[in-house]
């Protein structure tokens, strides 16, 4: 095979992965492992074994960690479930808290039906604190399985759960330790009738956990309801949602699901600066991102999805524009009430890496008016302008201002302090570039309030050399091929 079908294929490789669904990205000891199968806790407490992962940065958003709480057989990973199915473009890892069962001691299995796996100190609350520190903080961690009919931890089997976007966790005790309650984001409690809940449970613990129902309901009855009342529905008061009848309250969980994707899409300097705008983040955008940061790749692939990137920001910061309400007639003579774009816009790029990014705005915008501007950007901290062609009106119009790269924010500064000296509204310019550093955010928001930029991410700082990390090199010699 050649050098370039090897790369072609290997680039195919990358966004086909970044399409398909994406679950959890759980391993079982290298294979895949049965839903009954879930992970459990060892004769002795171990330790919960953690890789060698590099911990997150901030360029990674922290974690969107879900407690869920409720009865036994209430419903709880039902709802887990149905959460992980709709946040199908997120990596969403669940971690249950039967994993950390103690094992039990040689004294306790000889009277196993006097044990009471209700009660808070059955579980290794140490281990579960440090497994999900260390999963919010950017580590794989490998939890233990729980055999359920030995009640003894397999020793030479675990689950490798790896960092992702949202953790849940899930077990009828999650919110009784405060430490544990203090990791999370949000907090669901899934209310159940008890009656259903005895119900499930006996048909679960005899059919999965090889139980009769003598037993099942002997110890419902001595230790599940007694925990309950003490330690569950307690717990209740602490939760932020409740969901009553669990995974049948569709309407519930799709509300909680909207939630999680706002707080997913939504960057910390967002909160900081409600005029910064961050695309929403999908394997595809990530996929092509990985792509046009690998310094290895060919300037044919490099221009090829930055082109596609840039086109999903240009999109996104047309939406920002105003509209006027317009009715038209169909071909089958209906009214139809839409939108009117504006009319009056124009786009301006920066000198010379903003020029990649004005087939992008031409194709989306048929006739667009687009002027230039060339700013020095190592002399004078960036701020000497050496030429501008601008359209006569631009006062008149809105205004996109392109560039890929906002590291320092001094040339942006410029370029929006000219077209704001030309008469150009500070509210009618739109920046638009591919990957931000926080540093030029925040030079650019602190003097500009009223301006909007739409980035597709926010990396994690600039370096002493004001080169944006872990960002993109010179973008501009990258895209034209002057790089060598």
């Amino acid at each position: 095979m050649s050098p370039v079908a090897e790369e072609t294929k290997a680039i195919d490789y990358v966004m086909e992965a970044a399409s398909g669904a994406h679950f959890s990205g759980l391993r079982f000891d290298g294979l895949l492992t049965s839903a009954s199968s879930s992970p459990r806790a060892s004769n002795t407490p171990t330790p919960t074994h953690f890789s060698n992962t590099t911990p997150l940065d901030s360029t990674t958003k922290q974690p969107f960690v879900i407690g869920v709480s409720g009865g036994t057989a209430s419903g709880k990973t039902t709802v887990c479930d149905m959460i992980i199915q709709q946040l199908h473009d997120h990596r969403v890892v669940l971690v249950n808290q039967d994993s950390f069962y103690r094992g039990l001691t040689l004294e306790e299995m000889t009277h196993v039906h006097e044990y009471n796996f209700d009660h808070p100190d059955a579980f290794d609350t140490e281990q579960l604190l440090e497994c999900v520190e260390k999963l919010k903080s950017g580590q794989s961690v490998q939890v233990p399985i729980y055999d359920f009919k030995t009640h003894q931890r397999c020793s030479d089997s675990f689950r490798q759960v790896n960092a992702s976007d949202v953790i849940i966790l899930e077990g009828i005790l999650v919110f009784h330790d405060a430490r544990v309650r203090n990791l999370m984001s949000m907090k669901i409690f899934v209310d159940t009738d008890a009656d259903v809940r005895l119900a499930r449970r006996i048909g679960r613990d005899t059919v999965e956990r090889g139980r009769d129902i003598n037993s099942v309901l002997e110890q419902y009855a001595k230790f599940v309801k007694p925990a309950f009342d003490d330690f569950v529905l307690p717990s209740k008061k602490y939760a932020d949602v409740i969901i009553p009848r669990g995974g049948d309250n569709h309407v519930a969980i799709d509300l909680i699901v909207q939630h999680i994707r706002t707080k997913l899409g939504q960057h910390d300097l967002c909160k900081i600066y409600p005029n910064v705008y961050v695309i929403q983040s999908t394997f595809q955008i990530r996929g092509m991102h990985t792509l046009i940061r690998d310094k290895e790749i060919s300037k044919h692939d490099f221009v090829f999805y930055s082109d596609r990137l840039i086109r999903l920001v240009v999109e996104h910061g047309l939406g920002h524009l105003p509209f006027t309400e317009k009715q038209i007639v169909t071909p089958t003579g209906s009214v139809y009430t839409g939108v009117d774009f504006c009319k009056k816009l124009c786009g301006v790029s920066i000198i010379r890496s903003g020029e990649s990014m004005e087939n992008a705005l031409r194709a989306c915008c048929k006739g667009i008016k687009i002027g230039k501007i060339l700013i020095h950007r190592d002399g004078d901290n960036g701020k000497q302008l050496i030429y501008e062609k601008l359209p006569k009106d631009i006062s008149e119009r809105h205004v996109l201002l392109l560039d890929p790269v906002l590291a320092t924010g001094n040339s942006a500064n410029q370029a929006i302090e000219l077209l704001i000296q030309k008469g150009v509204p500070e509210s009618h310019i739109i920046f638009l570039n591919l990957v931000s550093a926080p540093e030029g955010i925040h030079c650019v928001c602190k003097r500009f309030p009223s301006l909007k930029i739409v980035t597709s991410e926010i990396d994690l700082m600039l370096n002493e050399e004001f080169r944006v990390i872990p960002g993109l090199g010179e973008f501009g010699d990258r895209y034209f091929g002057t790089d060598d």
